[in-house]
Formats: structure tokens, sequence, C-alpha cells
């Protein structure tokens, strides 16, 4: 099932409940602590009716108060009402320090998969859904786990422990209550199943309402310039309404099923009590066990009503698991390696007869061969939807060709490791990536590179200048996507980020697209710098800015047309020439 699509489905699976419970596998110990804990603290809760029940037929019914056996009881009952707060206390800090654990390790889970997905997974799926995934629908699961761990565990041990304190009072009146639970049983069938649909629909709105609006706000610019205020409002709106009545519709099964079917039963177990004890006549009737009955019937449905209201929890985080476990069940279908001992000395690129197509559409690259050697410079040249972008995306490995062959130093890009890949050939976008942090951060990206050796770099592509001009130099925080840099300063920055990589191979994607002329001579002389000594493929759409290439190659609908110097191509009058003259003579391409 793709990701995003609506599932209704009624009921979880197990298999969702049993790779959840995985996780609990590491806290075995701390779970056998809190849960010896949560014993301990319904002991002390069901001990504090026999308490009572005590002092009622031995000092109360036969008016034989002795202060001793007073004070005694006294003492007695508030220590276990103290016990039993401490070891709650204990126990639910416990079950809540495994929960926290448990949805921490499952986002890290989630986030590592995302991360080595492959980019026609991550092409196909909306930003808004993924994070909807790793903080919505794991933050469900917290709070089921939660909720599971401590009120439903303490709820279950505390309902055992009251119908096992029955059933010594009273065997008989015991068993008869007994007989009632399995119509509780009935009713939390009847409201799973009726709910399960509504929980995912709700959770599906949810994601839709996340995907749109990290959509509108990363294209928040574009949406008021083009005057779409009013769509995208509607859209919102439609949405939202539809996640407002999932909502209510859970809302209203919850009032209807669960709170009048419990106070229906529990009124019906207090007259059959006092029936029971009125069949066996006045003599017969012991209130110091009528009174524990009474209290205990009451403590009784407080279990059990916890368990009917986070059934609401167990169900959103059923469905949030079944979503999480979908997007973690996306194959890794990334091109790996064969073998991964291949090393990049030289950077000599060849490809041989590429042909490519994104799933079955059509072909976007037609029978493309290319020979770069090492140290040279290949521009890469041609009309929007040449085929341009999708050669870097085959060079870089994010995706294979169809047909065809790409080696680098004579052997087959397959040969070569993730690693050695992305540390010997670094690509540089036309729209430069810039992560919240400062600028040492943005230049280092994590990478085991030295403060000198990333103030070294950015000097090399004329950087060092602008960036000590900041208030804080080289440690200025920048804000997202780096808004408080010109669109020349942040492309700047990217150049230092990959020199300090020293690639053997750079791919630079129209890194000059979006700067003014006065900031492209100083790119310019950044670029120029960049290249010494290594292979350079550039994307261009400024024909000036691949003039002294060795080689240019011009792509018409996915198929190289010309290719040569600037000077060969300019004398041939062919489509290159034609190109250059309308961007020369200011006419569009």
């Amino acid at each position: 099932m793709a990701l995003g699509v609506l599932s209704t489905s009624a009921a979880p699976s197990q298999p969702v409940l049993r790779r959840l419970l995985r996780y609990l596998r590491p806290f075995r110990r701390t779970l056998a602590i809190a849960l010896g804990l949560l014993l301990l603290a319904t002991l002390t809760d069901v001990a504090q009716p026999f308490v009572i029940k005590t002092f009622i037929n031995r000092d109360l019914i036969p008016r034989h108060f002795a202060f001793a056996d007073l004070w005694l009881l006294g003492v007695g009952y508030l220590g276990l009402i103290i016990a039993s707060a401490g070891l709650n206390v204990g126990q639910l800090f416990l079950f809540q320090q495994v929960a926290l654990a448990i949805v921490r390790q499952l986002r890290e889970d989630v986030f590592q998969h995302v991360l080595d997905l492959s980019m026609p997974v991550l092409d196909r799926t909306p930003v808004g859904v993924l994070v909807s995934r790793i903080t919505n629908d794991t933050e469900a699961i917290l709070q089921m786990f939660m909720t599971v761990l401590s009120t439903v565990v303490q709820n279950v041990t505390v309902l055992l422990g009251i119908l096992a304190a029955m059933l010594w009072l009273d065997r008989r009146l015991g068993l008869e209550f007994i007989l009632v639970l399995p119509i509780v049983g009935a009713i939390i069938a009847v409201y799973r199943r009726v709910s399960g649909p509504v929980f995912h629909q709700a959770r599906e709105y949810l994601a839709r309402l996340n995907a749109l609006l990290n959509e509108s706000l990363a294209g928040m610019a574009l949406i008021q310039a083009m005057g779409q205020e009013g769509r995208m409002r509607d859209s919102f709106h439609a949405i939202n309404e539809a996640y407002r009545r999932a909502r209510l519709k859970n809302t209203r099964i919850n009032a209807l099923l669960l709170r009048p079917l419990m106070e229906v039963i529990y009124t019906l177990a207090i007259i059959w009590l006092l029936a029971s004890f009125g069949v066996r006549g006045p003599g017969a009737i012991n209130i110091g066990i009528l009174y524990a009955f009474l209290t205990y019937l009451g403590r009784v449905f407080e279990p059990i009503n916890g368990l009917m209201q986070r059934l609401n929890f167990f169900q959103q985080a059923m469905v949030s698991a079944e979503r999480v476990f979908e997007l973690m069940d996306e194959p890794d279908t990334r091109p790996q390696a064969i073998d991964g001992d291949g090393q990049i000395t030289a950077g000599h690129i060849e490809l041989e007869h590429i042909w490519f197509r994104y799933g079955e559409g059509p072909f976007i690259l037609k029978d493309i061969s290319m020979n770069i050697p090492p140290g040279a410079t290949a521009a890469i040249v041609g009309p929007t939807g040449s085929g341009k972008s999708s050669l870097m995306n085959l060079l870089m490995r994010f995706y294979l060709p169809t047909e065809g062959v790409i080696r680098i130093d004579g052997q087959p890009l397959e040969r070569f490791s993730d690693r050695e890949l992305r540390s010997k050939m670094t690509w540089v976008l036309q729209d430069p990536f810039i992560f919240v942090g400062d600028i040492l951060f943005n230049i280092r990206l994590g990478d085991d590179i030295g403060e000198a050796e990333a103030v070294q770099a950015a000097r090399l592509v004329q950087a060092d200048s602008f960036i000590r001009a900041l208030p804080e130099g080289y440690h200025t925080p920048l804000g997202e996507r780096g808004a408080t840099l010109s669109a020349g300063q942040r492309q700047l920055l990217s150049f230092a980020r990959a020199m300090a990589r020293q690639p053997v191979i750079l791919i630079l994607d129209e890194a000059t697209a979006h700067v003014d002329s006065e900031t492209e001579s100083a790119i310019q002389q950044a670029l120029r710098t960049m290249r010494k000594g290594r292979t350079t493929v550039m994307i261009a759409h400024r024909l000036s800015t691949v003039v002294d290439a060795d080689i240019i190659y011009v792509l018409h609908q996915g198929a190289i047309v010309e290719q040569g110097t600037h000077e060969s191509l300019m004398a041939r009058q062919g489509r290159y020439y034609a190109m250059f003259q309308s961007q020369d003579s200011g006419l569009p391409d």
C-alpha cells in the first residue's frame, strides 16, 4: 500500500502488537521491578476494606471499643494508604520511564529507516506524511505505552485482586459477579469493531493536514505571489472539517456506547448485591462483608471503566503503529554496491549507452555515452526537460540506469560503497540547503573536518570575507534554510562545504542559476578554484559559465545531439550556437 493512502481496516493486526511488544525486551528487569511494586500496591489497596470489615464485625456491631485495638486498626489503615501511594508512585515512574525509552528507540528506528530510503520512495511521499509518522504517530504510541504500562496493567491487577478478595469473602457471590464479566467483554469487542475505522480515518486526516501545512509553509511566498491564499484556505478547511467530523463521530460512539452501558451494568450489580443479601434474611447478613462487597463493587468498576476509556489510546496507538510499521516496511531499494571494494582515485567517468526512465514511464535518457577524463570539466546543457537532472541522479547513484553502464576509473558504479561514493563525489545543488546551526556546522556538516580545514575551504571559495563580516563570524547561527543569507552567500557556503571534503569528482547543478551578475563573478572565481585538479561535471543554464569547459554535451529530448568545446560548437552553428546567441541577445532560448 502506498504511503498516505487512506486505510479503514477495523482492527489492528496481531503482528503489529507483537512488533511493538518486541521493544519491551531490553527493559525486562525494569518491568519486573515495576510489576513487583504494582502487585504490592494492589495488595495494599485490596486490604483496606478488610480492615474496615474487621472494625465493623469485631468492634462496631458488638459495641466493643477497645482503644488499643482501634488505634492499631487506624494505624494499619493509614499505613496501607501511605504504602499504596508510595508504591503506585514508584511503579508509575518506572513504567513511564520504560515507555519513554521505547518510543525514543522507535523514533530513532523510523528516522534511520527514512534516511536509508531510496530517492524514488522519498520523491513520491509527501514530506508531511513522513513528519506525521515520525512525530504524531509515535506520540500516539507513547501515550498508549504510558497508559498500558501503568494504568492498564494496574487496572487489570486491581481487578484481579478485587475479584480474588470477593471470592475469599463470599465464594457464591464472587462467582455470581464473575458471570457479569463476559457482558463487559462483549461491550469491549463491539466498541473496538465500531470505533476502529473511525480512528483510522481520524489519523489519516491528521496526516493529510500535516502534509498540507508543510507544503503551504514551504511555499508561502509562491502562494501569496500567485494569490492562492483562498484555495489553500479552502483545502485546509476541507481536511480540517473531515478530521473534526471523524473525531466527533468517535466521541458519539464513546458517549452512546461506553458510559451508558457501564452505568447500567454498575446499577444492576448494586441491585443484585442487595437482593442477594436480602434473600438470605436478616440473621444471615454479615454487615462487615456487605460493606466490603459494596466497597469492592464500587472499586471494581473503576478499573473496568479505566480499561474501557483506555481503549481510545489503544485504538489510536494501533492505528498509528500500523502506519509507522507501514513506513518501516517500505523496502530499502537504494542501489547497493555489489562488493563495495572499489576506490575512486583519478575520477575518470565513462557512460556507455545509458537508457533511463522512471518506473514504467517513457525514456528520459536515450543512448547516452560520455567519456570525461580525470581532472577535466564537462558541461551538460540543454533546455528544461532534456534530462540533465536525471543524468545527475544516475551519477550520484540515486537511481540505476535502465540499460547501460556507468564506470568510474574503469569500474562499474555498483562496485563502490555508498561511503566511498559520498566521500569522493560531492554534489552542489542549484538551491543549496542550509541547516539550522552555525556557519561552521554547515561547512563541516557533522563530518570529521577540523575548524582550520573548514576555514581554509571557505577562503578558497571566496566565502571567508563575508563570513567574518557576520556578527559572530563562523559561529553565527543560521535560521531555517539560511534565510538570513543572500542567495549568493548560501551558494558560496555550499561551495565551502564541498571543498572541505576534498572530493575527487565535483557535480555542479546550475550553481549560478539564482544569483545576480555581480555575485556570479565571485562564484565563477570560486568555481575555477574548485575545479582545479578534480573531475567536474556541471549542469548549466547560463552558457556563459561553460565556455572554458573541456567538453560540452548538448542534450535535447534525452539524447546527446552535439558535443565538443565551446569554440567547435559555435563554429558548427547548430543547436548550441542558437542557444548561446539567444541568451547573448537576451531572448529566451
